[in-house]
């Protein structure tokens, strides 16, 4: 037989154990966060605007990368603050922003380094500059500055630089072959002084 204070306690203990099983009821079901994929390989960043991002095709070109490199078995983790790209993909991590500029990623490039300690960093940038004609002469200089954050801040990774893709609109499409005409001589000015 239950005293009065046996079934205060019972409740509160029923209680309890309701409680404790819709908590964890509630954390099995919660979406999970998304969290950086891994293989254990060398950790790559993929570093630039929405074509790193893969705006027009999620993913973009980390997706044909991916695959080239999984087929040449090699070991590789793409590293950065942003995720997305399809199931194909396989490490959705990387560190393209949409509209960006080169002094938008330079403002946060050591943050980014720190984060994630790439060993290599392919680096796409300088597109918006042009399409937002924003001071373009300027932006070979900006360039460089920013390989200097990236490798005063990675100083052993490997900094691989691309020229950007082609424009369609003629007057935008001249700013960029000027633009990538200026990348090899930064490049090497980098190379020469054993970056």
């Amino acid at each position: 037989m239950l005293t009065l204070t046996n079934q205060r306690g019972r409740s509160r203990w029923i209680r309890r154990l309701t409680t404790a099983l819709l908590t964890v009821t509630v954390l099995a079901i919660a979406p999970a966060v998304a969290r950086a994929e891994s293989n254990g390989g060398v950790r790559v960043m993929p570093l630039g605007d929405s074509i790193t991002e893969g705006t027009q095709v999620p993913g973009g070109y980390r997706i044909g990368l991916w695959q080239r490199l999984a087929a040449g078995r090699y070991t590789i983790d793409f590293v950065g603050s942003q995720y997305n790209g399809p199931g194909n993909l396989g490490d959705h991590d990387h560190e393209g922003h949409p509209g960006w500029r080169i002094d938008q990623i330079d403002a946060n490039i050591n943050g980014w380094l720190r984060n994630s300690t790439p060993r290599t960093v392919l680096l796409h940038i300088g597109t918006n500059d042009v399409l937002q004609n924003y001071n373009v002469s300027g932006a070979p200089q900006r360039l460089s500055t920013l390989i200097d954050h990236i490798t005063a801040a990675a100083p052993n990774a490997d900094v691989f630089v691309a020229t950007i893709i082609p424009l369609s609109n003629s007057g935008q499409e001249a700013a960029a072959r000027n633009f990538n005409s200026a990348i090899p001589g930064i490049v090497q000015s980098k190379v020469n002084s054993g970056k």
